[in-house]
């Protein structure tokens, strides 16, 4: 009986020893692997932080560039207009000069394409006449 007791109490005691010596390692050792994934964490959000900052600054000098070439385009038609009405020789010519410059300015509307009227979807062969033979007849392309 004590022979049946040992059996039983030695593997016992040895799991409890293993769970207490595991246990213990779990608390010292990991606290190096969480600040390693802590780190990386950190080096992924500052990168990322750091891309959303350039893409801010990206688009704000774009706007930045769009509105001085929207002013530089404006100044040239003004140029152009005061050229108009300083160097042309009579009415009539600068009429037709401030008009076309006008004309650009106020964009006609573009036409649209227009979609088919047939909504047929395209046929892969080439149409052929009642009578005639069709690409798989035998005598297709013979000359008789």
């Amino acid at each position: 009986m004590e022979h049946s007791l040992l059996v039983w109490l030695l593997p016992t005691l040895a799991l409890v020893v293993g769970v207490a010596i595991g246990f213990l390692i779990a608390r010292l050792v990991p606290s190096a692997v969480p600040s390693s994934t802590q780190r990386q964490l950190d080096d992924i959000q500052e990168r990322f932080d750091s891309y959303q900052n350039e893409v801010v600054t990206h688009f704000n000098s774009t706007a930045t560039l769009v509105k001085k070439m929207t002013q530089s385009y404006q100044e040239v038609q003004d140029h152009l207009a005061d050229g108009a009405n300083r160097l042309a020789l009579d009415e009539q010519t600068r009429q037709r000069l401030l008009a076309s410059l006008q004309a650009d300015t106020a964009a006609a509307p573009r036409e649209r394409l227009t979609p088919p009227r047939n909504q047929e979807p395209p046929r892969d062969y080439a149409p052929k006449t009642p009578n005639a033979p069709g690409m798989l007849d035998e005598h297709y392309g013979l000359k008789k």
